[in-house]
């Protein structure tokens, strides 16, 4: 019998209702052809996120070993997520720096913390939990998101109809100098 090396595949990939679906990701063909039994795979992957909604990216290493056995492990939503989550965004800033694309409060950043200091990366470092939390502010910036003291819910539905009015009208002034670049081609 062939020997085949050891391999570590390391992906995020959001979670499909079909789970299934997660198999259509190109690192996971890297496994299959190193020789995982993928009816048992299929199982466990089943079993590990049957608790979890679908849409979650989820990062996920599969360390394939020599005889072909696995290790699985499922680690927690990426802070992005948690972060667009709480701002009520289902995408960040366009222009980091230039805009704001949403906002969430101090005590949700602490929360973050709290789930996103169980994760590997953090615990290998032994990082504090005020080390997660500059950790995840520094992402929240990255994102376009303003971390505010307090957060009250009538000034935050404000704050995103204002956003959702601005681009609605940046489409709008885009669509309206594209056409006028390609008609100026045509010319």
């Amino acid at each position: 019998m062939e020997s085949h090396p050891s391999c570590q595949i390391q992906l995020c990939a959001p979670l499909a209702s079909k789970r299934e679906e997660i198999f259509h990701f190109p690192h996971f063909s890297v496994g299959f052809y190193k020789g995982i039994p993928i009816g048992q795979f299929c199982k466990d992957f089943n079993e590990k996120t049957k608790e979890l909604k679908d849409g979650i990216p989820l990062p996920i290493k599969i360390h394939v070993k020599p005889d072909r056995t696995y290790d699985l492990t499922i680690g927690q939503p990426t802070v992005s997520y948690f972060l667009k989550q709480a701002a009520g965004i289902a995408k960040g800033a366009g222009k980091t720096g230039h805009e704001t694309a949403g906002m969430v409060s101090v005590r949700a950043v602490y929360e973050i913390a709290q789930v996103k200091a169980q994760d590997e990366c953090f615990k290998m470092r032994n990082a504090s939990l005020e080390t997660v939390v500059k950790s995840i502010i520094g992402s929240a910036c990255s994102l376009g998101i303003k971390v505010v003291n307090n957060l009250s819910a009538d000034e935050y539905k404000v704050f995103l109809e204002q956003r959702e009015e601005k681009l609605k009208a940046d489409a709008v002034a885009a669509a309206a100098a594209a056409a006028e670049a390609l008609a100026g081609k045509k010319k």
